[in-house]
């Protein structure tokens, strides 16, 4: 089956020029006019990937994506955004906010098609290799049930390491880590770097990954 895709846009001949481009790439696509819809769509379709558009009526781009962040299954959702703010100050709130790439308007399809190759295959391989460790862990001869979580790692985390790792997994950036940590984001900064030394991992994505699947947090949901 092809992998789903939500184009979120308040003009409908973006909308209709985007998925008409991504549906001849070969990708199930799904609209909607705004981030209420698109929340919606997100629950009832589980896109693989969200197109989506900062300056929305009812609900905005930046709302659109906060509220799919809270939602645990669609933490790591891979996200675009497009828009014509492209100030400094916009990109970096968009960053915050989790998305994975931002294309200011006007932007050319062949290089929005581009990005969503790179960040679908990364993403359908982070999930191969987690399907894989779930299936390479057997369960305890003695066990009478399968488990179906990796075993506990002991990384010797500190106290506050373990705290911001919590506060990663919530989809937080560094400045609200440090706001209900009373940390300044340099040292927010400071201690995501070490776990990603002490979990081997490359950037946060991976790291959250890391951490739910070893159960290194508990789920608050």
């Amino acid at each position: 089956m092809p992998l789903t895709i939500l184009v979120a846009d308040d003009d409908p001949g973006i909308r209709l020029s985007v998925s008409d481009y991504l549906e001849f790439a070969g990708y199930s696509v799904i609209t909607a006019e705004n981030g209420e819809h698109g929340l919606k769509m997100v629950d009832q379709y589980q896109p693989h990937l969200v197109v989506t558009d900062v300056t929305m009526p009812q609900m905005d781009g930046y709302e659109f994506v906060r509220q799919v962040r809270r939602k645990p299954a669609f933490r790591l959702l891979p996200v675009i955004f497009l828009t014509a703010r492209t100030n400094t100050e916009e990109r970096i709130r968009g960053y915050q906010l989790g998305c994975d790439a931002y294309l200011p308007k006007p932007f050319e399809l062949d290089e929005l098609g581009a990005v969503v190759r790179n960040l679908l295959e990364r993403s359908q391989l982070m999930e191969t290799e987690w399907r894989l460790r779930l299936q390479s862990v057997e369960p305890a001869p003695e066990s009478p049930e399968r488990t179906h979580t990796l075993p506990r790692l002991n990384l010797d985390l500190t106290i506050r390491e373990q705290e911001v790792l919590a506060e990663l997994v919530e989809g937080r950036s560094n400045g609200q880590i440090g706001d209900r940590l009373h940390l300044s984001p340099r040292t927010v900064e400071k201690h995501v770097s070490s776990l990603l030394r002490k979990t081997e991992t490359n950037n946060r994505a991976e790291l959250v990954r890391f951490a739910m699947e070893h159960g290194l947090v508990e789920s608050r949901f």
